[in-house]
C-alpha cells in the first residue's frame, strides 16, 4: 500500500471536482478524502502502486470540462488505513488561493431536462448541475460553498438534497441546486408593479411588447427583433440612437439563417462562455434600427434555461440588450430595475434570487482566424491571466471601457467591464466591486497604478489610496498588456492604435510605434501631430477632424474649396475652425489613429456625428469594400526631431479629395484607406529595423480591433519578416488597459 497527498490549485471548485476525484477513486479502489479549502482541493489517496497510478493519470489528463489545474503537487504520505474514500466538508482559513469559476453556460444535459416533458425540471429556469448555471454571479465568498452563495435562503427538497450528497450524480454538490418544489420562481409584473400570474414571457414578446428580463448578471431588455415598431420603440426610449443592438437566437439553425458563420464561430457560440460573437450578416430582412451603419450582427445564443421560455416557434430572434439607460450601469438589482426601466419595459420578468456580482455579456469577434475580445465579462471573469511573479498591484485601469487588475504572485485579475467612469453609478460600481475582488482574493496591494491622465477618474480614484502611487503612460500599458497577453517577458515593438491616450510630452497620442518591455519604452515614431478643435467635442463631430486635416496639408484656399465635401457644416462653421487653430484655442495636438479614421469617415459622409465611441470608424470599415486589394493613398515616412520618425499623410489628401471628385465610390475610398494605413505601419516598422532585436511587433488599442486592417496588416508583417502578436486574452482596446498597468507597476515595484 502507497499513499500520496495531492494539492490542487486553479478552477477547481464549482464545476464537479469533487464528485470526479470521487468516483475515479472508486474506480481504482483508492481509500482516502477529498475536500476544499480556500487555497484549492486537497486529496489524500492509499492503495496499490499500481491504482494509485491510475487514478492520478485519470486526475491529471481527463479532469472536468470546466476545471482548469493551475498548479499541482503529489506529496508521499504514510497510509492510515481509511475503510472508504469520502468527501470531507469545506474547510475555511488560510490563504485565499482558490479560483473562482465563471459563470457557466447551459449544459447539454440540463438542457434535455427543461425542454423534455415530464421531467421533474421541465420548464424550470433555474435548472443546473456541476457542469454549468451561475458561479461569479452568486458568490459572496469563498471556499465556494452553497451557504456563502445568494442560494442559502433556498432549502434543497429531499430529492435535490439526495442528488446533492449524490457522489454518482451530477448535481453532487452543486450549489445551485435546485428545482420547481424548492428554489427560486420566476414572477412577471407590469411596469406599475401589478403581478400578471397568467401571462407567459414568449406571448407579450409575440404581441409586441418589451419585456426587462432578470437574466444571470443582470437585467435585459428584450423585443422581438423581428417588430420594427418594438425595436424603434426600445432604441427611443433606451436613449440609444445608434449603437448597434445584440440580438439571441433561438438555436444554431436560426444564427445560419441571418448570418454566415464559420465552424470556430459556432464553437465560441455554442461554448461554456456562451459571448455575443459578432458575425457577418446575410441579406434577409431584419428591421434597419437593429444594427444601424453596420453589416454585422452580435449574436448570443441562450445560455440559461430562463432563455428558453422567451422564444417559440414563431419567436427565433430577440434583441437581448443591456438593462440600463444610454451609458448608466447594467441594472441588476429588481427596484431599481422597476424605478428606470418602468417607461422601457411593458413587463418585468423577476426571480428571487439574488445577483451579487453585476456581469455584462461578454463579447467576441473572430479576427485573422483568432477570438479577439471585445468586452471581457460573463464567462471569463474571474479567471486570472497568468504573468512573471511580481508584488501585488491595484491597477486602476483606463475611464472608458474600464477595468481594473488586481495581482497575486503570477496571477493578475481582471475585473468584468465596468463601463465608462465618467459616469457617477459606473465609478460607484467600479468602486464596490474593486473593494469586493479584494475580499474575494484575499490580495492586500503594496501599491496603486494610474494612467498619467490627470483627469481621468480611475487616476484621481487612485490617488486616493493610502498607498504608493506608479503613473504609467496608456501606451505603453497597452503594449505591456499584449506582451503579458501573450506570456512574453521582453523587449518589442509596439504599434499602438486608438482613440485617446495622454502623452509624456502633455500631447493626445494615438499612434505610437513604441519599443519598450514591462520596465519601460521608447518613443521611436508616431503619426504627425494635428490640432483637435473644441478637444472632446472633436471627437463627437468627426467633421472637425476633417476640417483640422484639411487645413493642416490644404491650408484655407484648398479647405474651403472643398467645403461641398465638409456638409453639413457651413462656411462661417470652418472659418471658426481656422481661427480657433491658428489662436491655439482648445485645441490640444493629437497623434491619434482614431481622429485619423473620423476625419476619412467624416469627408466621405461615413459618419458626421457620434453617438457611440468608434461609430465613425466602425462604420467606415463597415462600408468598405473588401474585394478592393493591393492599392493604396501616398505617405511620408520623415526624420523627426525629438523621435527618430513621423508619419505624414499629406500626400493622401490631395488624392482621395481627387476620387471623391471624380465619383469613385465611398466603398472603395474606404478600401483604399484601410489599406494606406496597413502600408504606413508596415512602412514604418521596416524603417525601425535598425532599432529592434526581436522580429515580434504587439498590435494593441482599440484601432487593433478592426477585423479588414488585422487580415490586412498581419499578412503585409510577416512579408517582411515580422512576427505580429495579437490580444488572445483580454481586450486590445482599453478593457485590457489595466493588465499592461498591473504588470508595469509590478515591474516597478519590484526594483523599488
Amino acid at each position: 500500500m502507497e499513499a500520496k497527498r495531492i494539492e490542487l490549485k486553479g478552477v477547481v471548485q464549482g464545476g464537479g471536482f469533487r464528485p470526479f476525484v470521487y468516483t475515479i477513486a472508486h474506480n481504482y479502489g483508492i481509500k482516502g478524502w477529498v475536500l476544499n479549502n480556500s487555497q484549492g482541493v486537497f486529496i489524500h489517496a492509499e492503495g496499490e502502486t499500481e491504482d494509485l497510478e491510475r487514478f492520478l493519470a485519470e486526475l491529471f489528463n481527463n479532469p472536468p470540462g470546466r476545471a482548469i489545474i493551475k498548479e499541482k503537487k503529489v506529496l508521499d504520505e504514510k497510509p492510515q488505513g481509511f475503510p472508504e474514500f469520502t468527501i470531507v466538508e469545506s474547510q475555511s482559513g488560510g490563504e485565499q488561493e482558490v479560483l473562482i469559476s465563471p459563470d457557466l453556460a447551459m449544459c447539454s444535459q440540463c438542457f434535455e431536462d427543461v425542454t423534455t416533458p415530464g421531467n421533474r425540471r421541465y420548464k424550470y429556469a433555474f435548472t443546473n448541475c456541476t457542469n454549468c448555471g451561475p458561479r461569479f454571479t452568486i458568490i459572496k465568498g469563498v471556499p465556494y460553498d452553497r451557504t456563502k452563495t445568494t442560494m442559502a435562503e433556498f432549502p434543497m427538497c429531499s430529492i435535490c438534497s439526495a442528488e446533492y450528497h449524490d457522489p454518482f450524480n451530477r448535481r453532487f454538490h452543486a450549489q445551485p441546486n435546485a428545482c420547481p418544489q424548492c428554489g427560486p420562481q420566476v414572477v412577471i409584473f407590469d411596469h406599475s408593479g401589478k403581478e400578471i400570474p397568467e401571462a407567459t414571457p414568449h406571448e407579450l414578446l409575440y404581441n409586441g411588447f418589451i419585456l426587462a428580463v432578470k437574466g444571470l448578471g443582470g437585467y435585459h431588455l428584450v423585443c422581438d427583433a423581428k417588430n420594427s415598431r418594438a425595436v424603434n420603440r426600445l432604441r427611443e426610449s433606451k436613449k440609444r440612437e445608434a449603437k448597434p443592438f445584440a440580438v439571441m437566437a433561438k438555436n444554431i439553425e436560426v444564427v445560419k439563417k441571418y448570418c454566415y458563420l464559420t465552424p470556430q464561430e459556432e464553437k465560441l457560440l455554442t461554448g461554456p462562455q456562451a459571448p455575443i460573437v459578432i458575425l457577418p450578416r446575410k441579406k434577409r430582412y431584419l428591421p434597419s434600427s437593429l444594427a444601424p451603419g453596420v453589416n454585422t450582427l452580435g449574436v448570443m445564443l441562450p445560455y440559461a434555461p430562463l432563455h428558453l421560455l422567451l422564444f417559440r416557434d414563431e419567436l427565433e430572434l430577440l434583441v437581448m440588450t443591456s438593462g440600463n439607460i444610454s451609458s448608466n450601469p447594467l441594472i441588476y438589482q429588481d427596484d431599481e430595475a422597476f424605478s428606470q426601466l418602468k417607461e422601457i419595459a411593458d413587463f418585468f420578468v423577476i426571480h428571487n434570487r439574488e445577483i451579487y456580482n453585476r456581469c455584462d455579456d461578454s463579447v467576441v469577434k473572430v479576427i485573422n482566424g483568432e477570438p479577439q475580445l471585445f468586452r471581457r465579462a460573463r464567462g471569463y471573469v474571474p479567471l486570472p491571466v497568468e504573468i512573471p511573479e511580481q508584488p501585488s498591484v491595484f491597477a486602476c485601469g483606463g475611464d472608458l471601457k474600464s477595468t481594473f487588475c488586481l495581482t497575486k504572485g503570477n496571477k493578475a485579475f481582471l475585473s468584468q467591464h465596468m463601463g465608462d467612469l465618467d459616469n457617477y453609478l459606473n465609478l460607484q460600481e467600479y468602486i464596490l466591486t474593486a473593494q469586493r475582488m479584494q475580499e474575494y482574493l484575499a490580495i492586500e496591494p503594496q501599491a496603486v497604478v494610474i494612467d498619467l491622465h490627470p483627469r481621468y477618474n480611475s487616476h484621481k480614484w487612485g490617488r486616493e489610496w493610502d498607498k504608493p502611487v506608479i503613473e504609467v503612460q496608456h501606451h505603453h500599458a497597452h503594449l505591456a498588456s499584449c506582451l503579458a497577453d501573450n506570456g512574453l517577458n521582453e523587449k518589442v515593438l509596439g504599434v499602438i492604435c486608438d482613440g485617446t491616450g495622454y502623452g509624456t510630452d502633455g500631447n493626445i497620442w494615438g499612434m505610437e510605434f513604441l519599443l519598450g518591455d514591462f520596465s519601460g519604452f521608447e518613443r521611436l515614431a508616431h503619426l504627425e501631430y494635428v490640432p483637435l478643435p473644441g478637444g472632446d467635442a472633436a471627437i463627437k463631430e468627426p467633421l472637425r477632424m476633417s476640417v483640422s486635416y484639411l487645413y493642416k496639408y490644404l491650408r484655407e484656399k484648398g479647405l474651403l474649396e472643398t467645403q461641398k465635401y465638409l456638409a453639413p457644416l457651413k462656411e462661417e462653421e470652418i472659418r471658426l475652425f481656422m481661427q480657433q487653430i491658428d489662436l491655439k484655442v482648445n485645441c490640444p495636438l493629437t497623434s491619434s489613429c482614431g481622429r485619423l479614421f473620423d476625419a476619412v469617415s467624416g469627408l466621405l459622409g461615413v459618419c458626421t456625428k457620434v453617438n457611440y465611441e468608434g461609430q465613425a470608424a466602425i462604420e467606415l470599415e463597415e462600408m468598405a469594400d473588401r474585394t478592393v486589394k493591393g492599392s493604396g493613398y501616398s505617405f511620408e515616412i520623415i526624420k523627426g526631431n525629438k523621435v527618430p520618425y513621423v508619419i505624414s499623410t499629406e500626400k493622401m489628401w490631395p488624392e482621395l479629395l481627387e476620387n471623391i471628385s471624380r465619383g469613385i465610390k465611398a466603398q472603395e475610398i474606404a478600401a483604399k484607406f484601410h489599406w494606406t494605413l496597413a502600408q504606413i505601419i508596415t512602412q514604418t516598422c521596416v524603417n525601425l529595423k535598425s532599432y529592434l532585436s526581436s522580429p515580434k511587433i504587439a498590435l494593441s488599442g482599440g484601432v487593433m480591433q478592426n477585423k479588414l486592417l488585422i487580415e490586412t496588416l498581419v499578412p503585409m508583417l510577416k512579408e517582411h519578416g515580422f512576427e505580429p502578436l495579437l490580444h488572445r486574452q483580454v481586450p486590445a482596446n482599453d478593457g485590457g488597459l489595466s493588465l499592461g498597468q498591473a504588470v508595469i507597476g509590478g515591474r516597478l515595484r519590484k526594483c523599488v
